[in-house]
């Protein structure tokens, strides 16, 4: 069942006489409880693409609907309760709290969402059972990001985004993260969506969208995504 379709998207930044078409008639679907990579170079207009999916931005013209709710007409208001109750958000560099513990972290999300998953249930699930009460400088990067995985599905959403999640980690810690990535979204049944410039996670990909210029180049399903395993990397 589809649950994301950007219908004829287009974004326009404006800088006095200036325009940029960071999206151009952009349409897609994607189905519930897919892995999906959004592949492209630099200024393509992936991130864009993924802060409109996020409710962080609103298209120029066209429709985006999700879980069949059309939010590019959302009022500020609505659009915080969207992300609030509909996405979770995975960065490139983790974006915790310095002066929280981990524990604490993860269960800030406990104030903005009804339905969130027990915080240490989470963590226990990326492996940190035992690392609550240490600050992020105390971890690793890859401890980081698995904290901030653990943050993003423990409000309990059914959207999970992620820019560039490894783009700051060595490669073998970037294959632990996209395993874990792959394993919660199979287990917990989320839509992954994954913002990237790298060849190799499009493979792991049940779904690959080839983003170039602001537009579309292609949107393709992969009948047998390999594993983190079977990729080299």
């Amino acid at each position: 069942m589809a649950i994301v379709e950007f219908k004829d998207v287009t974004r326009i930044y404006t800088s006095g006489d200036h325009e940029m078409k960071a999206l151009d008639k952009v349409s897609f679907t994607l189905d519930e409880g897919k892995f999906v990579v959004i592949l492209g170079p630099s200024g393509a207009g992936k991130s864009t693409l993924l802060n409109m999916l996020g409710g962080l931005d609103s298209p120029t013209s066209g429709t985006i609907t999700v879980n069949g709710k059309d939010i590019s007409t959302l009022t500020n208001n609505q659009l915080a309760d969207y992300r609030a109750s509909t996405v979770g958000f995975v960065f490139q560099f983790y974006n915790l709290i310095p002066t929280l513990t981990v524990y604490e972290n993860v269960a800030l999300v406990k104030e903005i969402s009804r339905d969130a998953i027990d915080p240490k249930r989470m963590l226990a699930e990326v492996g940190l059972a035992d690392h609550l009460q240490n600050f992020p400088s105390e971890l690793s990067g890859g401890e980081q990001q698995r904290v901030s995985i653990a943050r993003a599905l423990a409000k309990n959403p059914k959207i999970l985004l992620c820019d560039e999640p490894t783009g700051a980690l060595d490669s073998e810690t970037g294959v632990l993260v996209l395993k874990l990535l792959l394993s919660m979204a199979r287990n917990y049944g989320k839509t992954i969506v994954i913002v990237t410039h790298n060849q190799s996670i499009a493979k792991m990909a049940d779904v690959v969208i080839r983003v170039k210029n602001g537009k579309i180049r292609s949107c393709e399903e992969q009948s047998a995504p390999m594993s983190a395993d079977e990729v080299e990397w």
